[in-house]
């Protein structure tokens, strides 16, 4: 009898320790729910948010009289990224920043990929004096303008080069003159104009790329470049810039071949490397970094253009 009971005791305190650790994994579960979820279904609203607001920045600017530089840069630009509120924290100077979304031409179709999603700040940014309020926008003017922004962070006028971008009377004839990896524009108080962004860090914001898209470690490069993920939330905007800046490819004349020892380009395709394209073309690695300012050895996708050195 003392050893059915013993039994019966012992079962028991068995069931109760299981019954503790249930309720402490449904506890800690329902916990990690209610803790995870809505962060990123507000991450989730945020970028949408921020997707509509620059579109309706990006219309502002492409219907200002006075911007025509603006507009005959962005027919050729490779990337526009738009911030549609930059604050500033002191008067003139002081510490800035915003949030920003990220387009990209494609090379081979005109057409445009993205966005991504970035913060931009840690700056002294020479706004018009008393500014506490801008919306920004830079235009990637070269490859390796938008090659340094796939990058997790890239310091303007460092690790590329940065203008202001100019308006008004003859701005259109001033365009030819520039050649910056990045053009900036701001609008403040209802005043547009250039704006210096020299010392700017820009930087991915990943959490908001992996809930914009659903896919966790999405990377500008896989948004931008490869296209591996879309979000019909996008079209607006994409449409948007499309229409201003030229969606289609427009054909383009046949280039001669480039005299002897200027070199030429090779496109890279899935899978290379910057170590058997060099040894295939009879270059170095640093080689190839250096004509191409490239600032991530491992970082090259398929249909960019490699310049070779000349023979």
């Amino acid at each position: 009898m003392n050893n059915d009971q013993g039994r019966k005791n012992m079962k028991n305190r068995i069931v109760g320790r299981m019954m503790l650790v249930l309720t402490a994994v449904v506890m800690l579960i329902g916990f990690t729910v209610s803790y995870v979820t809505p962060a990123f279904a507000d991450d989730a609203a945020d970028t949408k948010q921020l997707v509509e607001k620059s579109k309706v920045s990006f219309d502002n600017f492409v219907a200002v009289k006075d911007l025509a530089g603006f507009r005959d840069l962005l027919k050729k630009a490779k990337g526009v990224f738009i911030s549609p509120r930059m604050l500033e924290g002191a008067f003139v100077f002081g510490v800035s920043g915003g949030s920003g979304v990220f387009v990209v031409r494609d090379p081979q179709t005109g057409g445009w990929n993205g966005p991504a999603f970035y913060t931009i700040g840690e700056a002294s940014f020479g706004l018009q004096a008393g500014a506490k309020d801008s919306q920004v926008i830079m235009l990637a003017m070269t490859e390796r303008g938008v090659n340094a922004l796939l990058s997790p962070s890239v310091k303007l006028g460092a690790d590329i080069s940065a203008a202001m971008g100019p308006v008004g009377a003859g701005a259109s004839a001033a365009t030819a003159n520039l050649s910056a990896d990045i053009i900036t524009y701001s609008l403040s108080k209802g005043l547009y104009g250039g704006l210096s962004l020299d010392g700017a860090v820009v930087g991915v914001r990943n959490q908001w790329n992996e809930a914009y898209y659903k896919k966790p470690g999405v990377t500008p490069t896989d948004i931008l470049i490869r296209k591996d993920v879309s979000n019909p939330e996008s079209a607006k905007l994409i449409a948007a810039v499309s229409k201003a800046a030229g969606g289609a490819k427009q054909a383009e004349p046949k280039k001669a071949a480039p005299p002897e020892g200027s070199g030429k380009y090779y496109e890279v395709r899935s899978g290379d490397s910057l170590y058997e394209i060099a040894k295939k073309h009879g270059t170095t690695v640093d080689e190839l970094v250096k004509l191409n300012n490239i600032k991530d050895k491992k970082y090259i996708y398929p249909g960019q253009k490699l310049l070779l050195p000349g023979k």
